[in-house]
C-alpha cells in the first residue's frame, strides 16, 4: 500500500529538479562565456601567480597558440632629469653677476628683488637636453674659476704604497752584520762553540790556546754553514710559522744566492781550518755534522719524528770535536760528553716544541709534540733521569772525580722533577719551566764537570819508582 505514494513522490521531485536544471543551463553558459570574454579583454585585472611576492619575476604564458612574454617594466629616470634640471637652474642663478653697483636704494626694497628673481627663475624652463648642456657648461665655468684641488701624498703614505709594490732587492751594507747573525743563528752557534770548548777543556792534555782558538773558530764557522743552508731549504715552511716568519730569507732581506754564498764562505774555511790546522779527524767530524744537519735532519723534519733523534746526534758531536781537537783520537771521555749533550737535548727541545705545537703544525713539521704528545713527555722524562746515570759514569771512566756525581745530583734531580711534572700534567706552564731550567742546567753541569776534572797524569810520573825503593 506504500509503494504507489512513494513512487509518485519521487517522480514529482525528479521532474522538478530536471526542469530547474534545464532552465539554468543557458544562464550558466552565458556567465562562463562572459567570464572568458572578460579575461580576454583585460587579463591584468585577474589574479595570477605574478601577484604573489615570491613569483614576481619574468614569466611566459601561452594563449591561443600565441607566445606572450610579460616582465616588470623599467621605471623611467624621471627623478634624475628633474634633479639635473634643478641643479642647472640653481647654478645659473648662482652665476648671475650682472648687478649694478650704482643702485643703492634697492636694498630698502627686498620684496621687489625677490619677486624679480622668482620671475627670472620661472622663465628658465629648458628642456632635458638643454638642461644637461647648460649644467655641463656651468660645471666647466665653475671649475675654471675655482682653484684646482691637488692631493698631496705624505711621506708615510708613499712609503707604505711603495712597500706593497714589487721592487728590486737592495741590500744595505750597514744591515749585513745583523742579517748574517740571524742567518747563522748566532745564539745557537754560540752554544755549539761553548760545548766544543768544554770538550777541549775536559780533555786530559795540556792546554794549547792556539789550537783551542782555531778549533773553536772552525766549529763556529761550520755551525754557521749548517744553519744558513737549513734556512735556505725551509723558506716556504718558515713563512707559515710565527716563530720563523721574520728570518732574513723569508722577509726577502737577502737573496737565496747571497745566503748560499755566505754558507760556502763559512763552510769551506771552517772545515779547512779544522782539517789542516787542528787534525783530519776533527775536520771530518765538522763536515759530517754539516751533512747530518742539512741533508738528514732538515728533510726529516717533514717526514718522521726520528728527526729529533738525528738532531740530538748533531748536537752531541761538537763536544766530541773539542775532545778530538785536543787529543787527536776518540776516547771514552769524548763519548761521555757527547752523551751529556745527547740526553740534555730531549727535555730541552721537547719542552720547547710543546708550546710551539700550533706553529709546527702550520709549518708541516712532524714533531713528537704534534704527532705523539705522550711519547714527547715520556722521552723528556727518560733522558732527564739518564743525566743522573751519565754523571755517575763520569768517575768510572776517569774523566772526573767522585765528587762530580754528588755535587751534580741536586741539579739533575731538579730537572728530573720538572720533567716528571711535565709528564704528569703536560700543560704549557710546566713545559715552560722545564725549558728555562734546561737553559741554565747544561752550563752548570759542564762547569761542575770542569771543576771536578780528574788531574792529568804524565807518563814520566807514572814510570818513576817509589822513593823507598830508590833509597
Amino acid at each position: 500500500m506504500y509503494k504507489t505514494p512513494c513512487s509518485r513522490l519521487s517522480g514529482l521531485v525528479g521532474v522538478s529538479v530536471k526542469q530547474k536544471l534545464v532552465q539554468n543551463v543557458p544562464r550558466c553558459n552565458q556567465t562562463a562565456r562572459s567570464l572568458i570574454q572578460l579575461h580576454r579583454r583585460d587579463p591584468l585585472n585577474w589574479l595570477t601567480y605574478q601577484h604573489l611576492n615570491f613569483l614576481k619575476r619574468q614569466y611566459v604564458t601561452k594563449n591561443n597558440s600565441e607566445l606572450h612574454q610579460r616582465a616588470i617594466p623599467k621605471r623611467a629616470p624621471v627623478l634624475t632629469i628633474v634633479d639635473e634640471r634643478d641643479d642647472s637652474v640653481e647654478r645659473q642663478v648662482q652665476r648671475i653677476s650682472t648687478i649694478d653697483p650704482a643702485v643703492t636704494d634697492t636694498v630698502s626694497q627686498p620684496e621687489d628683488v625677490t619677486s624679480k628673481a622668482q620671475h627670472e627663475i620661472s622663465t628658465l624652463k629648458p628642456t632635458t637636453e638643454e638642461a644637461v648642456q647648460s649644467s655641463s657648461a656651468s660645471r666647466t665655468v665653475l671649475t675654471s674659476d675655482e682653484t684646482p684641488h691637488v692631493q698631496v701624498e705624505t711621506d708615510e703614505a708613499r712609503e707604505a704604497r711603495l712597500d706593497k709594490q714589487w721592487k728590486q732587492l737592495k741590500v744595505d751594507v750597514a744591515d749585513l752584520p745583523d742579517i748574517y747573525a740571524r742567518l747563522a743563528k748566532i745564539k745557537l752557534t754560540a752554544l755549539v762553540v761553548t760545548t766544543a770548548a768544554a770538550g777541549y777543556a775536559m780533555a786530559p792534555v795540556p792546554f794549547d790556546p792556539v789550537i783551542f782558538f782555531v778549533s773553536s773558530l772552525g766549529t763556529g764557522l761550520a755551525s754557521c754553514t749548517a744553519n744558513s743552508i737549513n734556512q735556505y731549504f725551509e723558506v716556504p715552511f718558515d713563512s707559515n710559522m710565527n716563530r720563523t716568519k721574520n728570518r732574513p730569507l723569508v722577509r726577502g732581506q737577502i737573496s737565496p744566492l747571497h745566503a748560499v754564498s755566505f754558507a760556502l764562505a763559512c763552510g769551506v774555511p771552517g772545515v779547512a781550518l779544522l782539517t789542516l790546522a787542528v787534525n783530519p779527524l776533527t775536520g771530518f767530524l765538522g763536515a759530517l755534522n754539516i751533512f747530518l744537519y742539512t741533508c738528514c735532519y732538515t728533510p726529516l723534519k717533514r717526514l718522521s719524528i726520528t728527526n729529533t733523534w738525528v738532531g740530538a746526534v748533531v748536537g752531541a758531536i761538537p763536544p766530541i770535536m773539542g775532545w778530538t781537537a785536543a787529543t787527536g783520537c776518540l776516547e771514552p771521555g769524548a763519548f761521555l760528553l757527547g752523551g751529556f749533550l745527547y740526553s740534555w737535548q730531549f727535555p730541552h727541545f721537547n719542552a720547547l716544541s710543546w708550546n710551539l705545537r700550533e706553529d709546527y703544525s702550520r709549518g708541516g713539521y712532524r714533531m713528537m709534540s704534534v704527532t705523539h704528545p705522550g711519547m714527547c713527555k715520556r722521552v723528556a722524562l727518560r733522558h732527564s733521569l739518564g743525566l743522573i746515570g751519565l754523571s755517575t759514569l763520569a768517575p768510572v771512566l776517569d774523566v772526573t772525580t767522585w765528587t762530580f756525581p754528588i755535587i751534580s745530583l741536586p741539579i739533575n734531580l731538579y730537572i728530573s722533577y720538572l720533567a716528571f711534572r711535565f709528564y704528569h700534567k703536560g700543560d704549557r706552564s710546566n713545559a715552560r719551566k722545564l725549558f728555562f731550567c734546561s737553559l741554565w742546567h747544561l752550563p752548570m753541569l759542564l762547569l761542575l764537570a770542569l771543576t771536578c776534572k780528574k788531574p792529568r797524569r804524565d807518563p814520566e810520573d807514572t814510570a818513576l819508582p817509589p822513593a823507598s825503593l830508590v833509597s
